[in-house]
């Protein structure tokens, strides 16, 4: 794809329900982040590619690549700047074409923010059917892109699409850093306090949106939280001294606490009454709303985490449910916590102490049900 020029005014004007196009959700068995690969098939697939050119350990200027596995890939310019390098893309998530773009785009740029950058600019990545699906949608998906990234301050220029059945958009981004400021999965440390920045439940929504049954006041909440940038979460945290820290997508809340704990050698404990969720995705995990990302979560965490019997079966299932441009997850130092959370939530975010870094098994959460007094 080329740098795109100003489209037709009309293209911002066609719906799907206009071009007769089928449910964008429809034409994928996955949507969002819940599409990833199960996390125990990665961890399998990179460990056999130990040893292969480029893959190793990061070393001289490369602060952070594949072998680290963060969020993003950091290469040292000089002391005072780094180029953070992350792509994210993924099938819809939601039926509207500018809402699926807006949220794609805010799921790729959250690596560069969990990782303390700000992006630059950017690329499109699509993949859509050559046949039987109008073009005009695919201009909606990259106008809401587009806005999201402007949001952001960050250009798009040009990309690349794929004829491919199911449909597919995401972004390869560019941003920059501090490489003496930098968060990273691998230096939380005891006595930290986690802290999460948004509320989960977008995979029960997004599964109960594909087979028709999310209320709409529900899906509404869920996309607002979904296409609102981490921009301020992690200047917040960046000022706050915060140097541990990870977004939390497709492999769920404990899945990305426990990539963050094996990295820090540390164990920790989640109060489950503190999590914030989203309205509704309780009563939607109730009803079995659970996709298959969340699934293969739950079975990649036998063992590494213990849930209390007493956290309702419903709040389990949310903490391994797959999420799409989730919030970040930070671990505080104790005595910046407090100030940190007064200034996410003065930004209008659902923050919240959720639990703490503890001396234990490396990668293992405890969770209770609350927080004892």
């Amino acid at each position: 794809m080329e740098s795109e020029e100003p489209a037709p005014a009309t293209v911002a004007t066609v719906t799907a329900e206009q071009t007769h196009a089928p449910r964008l959700t429809s034409l994928s068995p996955g949507a969002g982040c819940a599409c990833k690969l199960p996390l125990a098939k990665l961890e399998q697939l990179f460990a056999g590619l130990q040893g292969a050119p480029a893959m190793g350990p990061a070393a001289g200027d490369l602060l952070v690549g594949a072998a680290e596995g963060d969020d993003a890939a950091v290469l040292r310019l000089d002391d005072e700047r780094a180029l953070v390098l992350t792509t994210d893309f993924f099938t819809p998530i939601v039926d509207d074409p500018a809402d699926w773009g807006r949220i794609a785009a805010a799921n790729a740029l959250s690596d560069v923010y969990a990782m303390g950058g700000r992006p630059l600019f950017a690329v499109n990545l699509a993949a859509w059917p050559g046949e039987g699906l109008d073009l005009a949608i695919l201009g909606q998906v990259l106008r809401g892109g587009a806005e999201v990234a402007a949001q952001a301050g960050c250009f798009v220029a040009g990309g690349h699409t794929i004829d491919d059945p199911v449909p597919k958009y995401g972004l390869a981004v560019t941003g920059l850093a501090d490489p003496a400021r930098l968060m990273t999965i691998d230096r939380a440390a005891p006595g930290d306090q986690l802290i999460l920045t948004k509320a989960i439940g977008t995979g029960v929504v997004a599964t109960a949106l594909k087979r028709g049954q999310a209320p709409e006041d529900v899906i509404t909440a869920a996309v607002a939280s979904m296409t609102l940038l981490n921009a301020g979460a992690s200047q917040a945290a960046l000022q706050a001294g915060v140097i541990a820290a990870t977004d939390v997508t497709g492999f769920g809340l404990l899945g990305h606490l426990h990539r963050m704990l094996t990295a820090s050698q540390a164990a920790a404990r989640i109060h489950a009454a503190s999590v914030p969720l989203l309205p509704g995705a309780a009563e939607l995990a109730r009803a079995g709303f659970i996709s298959g990302g969340t699934r293969a979560n739950t079975e990649r965490m036998r063992g590494f985490a213990t849930v209390d019997p007493a956290v309702p079966a419903e709040v389990a299932v949310l903490l391994h449910d797959a999420q799409t441009s989730g919030g970040l997850l930070l671990a505080a130092p104790p005595a910046a916590a407090p100030a940190l959370l007064d200034t996410l939530r003065a930004q209008g975010l659902p923050a919240a102490l959720i639990g703490d870094i503890v001396a234990g098994d490396s990668g293992h959460v405890d969770v209770y049900p609350a927080r004892s007094e």
